[in-house]
């Protein structure tokens, strides 16, 4: 009888195979590959959203939370979403074999950096089926071979677009194996993927906090990981009101589950006043809770009181903590205390402050007049994200395609040899 830690180490053997062949693939099979999928998406589509259907309804018979039912629902809409997303990336530059820094040496040798892929990729998520398409396009066009692990939520939505997925790569005559689904719900696979660091190379976790911790503490396996998203935003001394205001809101409220809203918002005690009344207005009429500071309390009513655990608080919730600050320097020593090193942002006009926080904020991402919510590898200009990197060592902020890759030096000679 086969066991899963016999399927899984099969699964690992064929990727390591499909990987060399991806390595090797040219740009155009790539994005053949890519477009091909996307034209299998839409010929599928009825078929997504039958298997969808069969999710959703497993969902709300094992009581998954409306937050979480909403994420596994796969609309015509959204698979269109999956098709944008697929013809973006084939539409991006392909950074594999791309040669920087080359310069010659004094022996006369040509040293310089050749971009390659990471190899095999293991990326374990929960609940949204649109994440396969967006992990498989992502490895695909950067070269690498991905082992799937979605959620036992999404099993029928994520097989039917494996489907759709393995029509593509054999449409542009790539490996089927080089995209493949962890087919079992059993959670054991995870542990068995986490585990094979002959067969891959790098796991990216996307889901809960428990996820991740997990995963972090139990991989023999590099992780890409993110932990939390505590995101704030400092409203400086110098700032212009008229932006703080909107900024402050579409951070809190534009999307409230996501790592990159605010969770504390920082005032400058010079315009807490002048900030705090209007904005306190707004969020309590978008039915925010607020956690706030004593001072924050004597400005206006209805604002509970802030403990120390709200300051390290990822909500992900209508809910915001509030804090009125002294200084500049104050609010960078509470953003690098309490914060998550995910996305920070300050509003002001004064050019040498902003310079400042810039240099000392210890975050992924930090930002100067605009809301955290730009956070994401689409705004950037890197298509789709693989997810967001807040760790120091090889990728950091959201992960696109260059995240997917490492650099080997190359040099370049004609016979020549070392004295």
């Amino acid at each position: 009888m086969t066991t899963l830690k016999d399927q899984m180490q099969v699964l690992g053997q064929q990727a390591r195979h499909a990987s060399r062949a991806m390595a090797a693939a040219d740009t155009n099979a790539k994005n053949r590959a890519l477009l091909a999928t996307a034209q299998a998406l839409t010929a599928q589509a009825e078929a997504l959203l039958q298997a969808n259907a069969l999710d959703m309804a497993a969902g709300r018979a094992s009581g998954l939370e409306p937050a979480m039912l909403d994420r596994l629902e796969l609309t015509p809409t959204r698979i269109e979403a999956m098709i944008e997303g697929l013809e973006q990336v084939a539409a991006l530059a392909d950074p594999i074999g791309a040669i920087t820094d080359m310069r010659y040496m004094p022996s006369g040798i040509q040293v310089g950096r050749m971009r390659v892929p990471l190899g095999v990729i293991g990326i374990i998520y929960e609940s949204r089926p649109n994440v396969t398409v967006e992990a498989a396009s992502l490895c695909l066009k950067s070269g690498n071979a991905c082992i799937l692990r979605g959620g036992s939520e999404a099993i029928h939505s994520n097989m039917a677009i494996a489907l759709c997925i393995r029509q593509g790569l054999q449409a542009a005559g790539l490996p089927e194996f080089a995209v493949q689904i962890v087919a079992t719900t059993d959670r054991a696979a995870v542990g068995e993927l986490i585990t094979m660091p002959q067969y891959v190379d790098v796991i990216v976790p996307r889901g809960g906090k428990g996820l991740i911790e997990r995963i972090s503490k139990d991989a023999k396996v590099p992780v890409i990981k993110h932990l939390d998203g505590v995101c704030h935003v400092y409203v400086d001394d110098f700032a212009d009101v008229e932006k703080a205001i909107p900024i402050a809101m579409n951070a809190k409220t534009h999307r409230y589950g996501v790592c990159n809203a605010m969770e504390t918002l920082l005032v400058a005690f010079s315009v807490a006043e002048k900030v705090l009344l209007p904005l306190i207005d707004q969020l309590q009429a978008k039915g925010v809770e607020l956690r706030g500071c004593n001072r924050t309390r004597a400005i206006k009513s209805g604002v509970q009181q802030a403990t120390e655990q709200d300051w390290y608080a990822e909500y992900l919730a209508p809910i915001l903590a509030i804090r009125i600050v002294d200084s500049l320097e104050e609010a960078i020593a509470h953003i690098n205390k309490y914060g998550s090193q995910h996305t920070d942002a300050i509003v002001t006009e004064n050019y040498t402050r902003a310079r400042r926080f810039l240099r000392e904020v210890d975050s992924s991402s930090v930002m100067v007049n605009a809301s955290t919510r730009f956070a994401d590898g689409f705004e950037y200009g890197l298509g789709a994200e693989i997810g967001i990197s807040t760790d120091k060592i090889h990728a950091r902020g959201p992960v696109g395609l260059e995240g997917l890759t490492s650099q080997k030096y190359i040099v370049l000679g004609d016979g020549h040899v070392r004295r």
